[in-house]
């Protein structure tokens, strides 16, 4: 088990995969942690790259600390790692809330970051669908007891009795969304792509928009293929989507190595 001093945190991380080539840096989900968000697709990726993956704050083996949770705070973190393990730049696959870090570094960390997979990303509150967040005030953990999620965080907490604090970070960030201006995601330097369920809690419009402020959509025959792309899996609801490991890394890996 390795530890990075990050910020005031003992972030916790594990390096998998290949040593040679640029890392890839897995961020996971909202209340997540690695094996519930990339239990299945890690070993897929770490057969041909370096592969990174980190737990934030207050999840999975990460002890909490006195500070709210924020997509901002949270992409620091992320810096601290690499420059804790000397990485100058890495390539970066976050996850929902994951995909929001990401989203985060690659705007305001350009030069430490390669290529970004985003998966169930919103670049504004509007690109879910009406209503998904109305009752998060509501969440109280209790409502999680016995999900794969909650049973997760009691292996791995260092602190289990610490999942009602995690439970209201979490519901004050996804209170008040980070977003970005369509300014901001036109001038991402990353080649990024976008990965979006059929059912997601994402409109696919948003996606598409998010696809198209990127440079997407423009016909490849005509003046060669645009440094993004946008995958959407079928049959996949907003949960599901690390259970598409099969269909996800071979995409993934292909999109990296481009």
């Amino acid at each position: 088990m390795s530890y990075a001093p990050v910020n005031g945190l003992s972030l916790y991380y594990e390096s998998h995969g290949v040593a040679a080539g640029r890392p890839v840096v897995l961020i996971h989900g909202a209340l997540s942690g690695i094996g519930t968000s990339f239990g299945t697709i890690l070993p897929l990726l770490a057969q041909h790259r370096p592969v990174i993956a980190v737990e934030l704050q207050a999840h999975g083996h990460t002890p909490d600390v006195d500070r709210p949770l924020t997509v901002d705070a949270l992409a620091a973190d992320v810096v601290g790692l690499l420059d804790h393990l000397g990485v100058a730049v890495a390539d970066v696959f976050g996850w929902s809330m994951g995909a929001a870090v990401a989203l985060r570094l690659g705007t305001d960390h350009a030069a430490r970051v390669g290529r970004l997979v985003l998966a169930s990303v919103t670049f504004h509150p509007g690109g879910l669908h009406p209503g998904l967040l109305d009752g998060i005030g509501d969440l109280e953990p209790e409502h999680l007891h016995g999900s794969e999620l909650h049973e997760a965080y009691l292996r791995t907490a260092p602190d289990p009795a610490g999942w009602p604090a995690l439970v209201a970070k979490v519901r004050r960030l996804d209170a008040d969304l980070p977003q970005w201006p369509a300014s901001a995601i036109r001038a991402l330097a990353a080649p990024t792509m976008i990965v979006l369920a059929d059912s997601d809690i994402v409109r696919p419009e948003h996606a598409v928009e998010m696809f198209r402020l990127l440079g997407g959509g423009v016909a490849g025959d005509l003046v060669g293929l645009p440094g993004c792309r946008l995958a959407v899996l079928p049959g996949t609801t907003h949960g599901t989507v690390p259970q598409r490991a099969h269909w996800l890394a071979p995409m993934v890996d292909e999109f990296l190595d481009a």
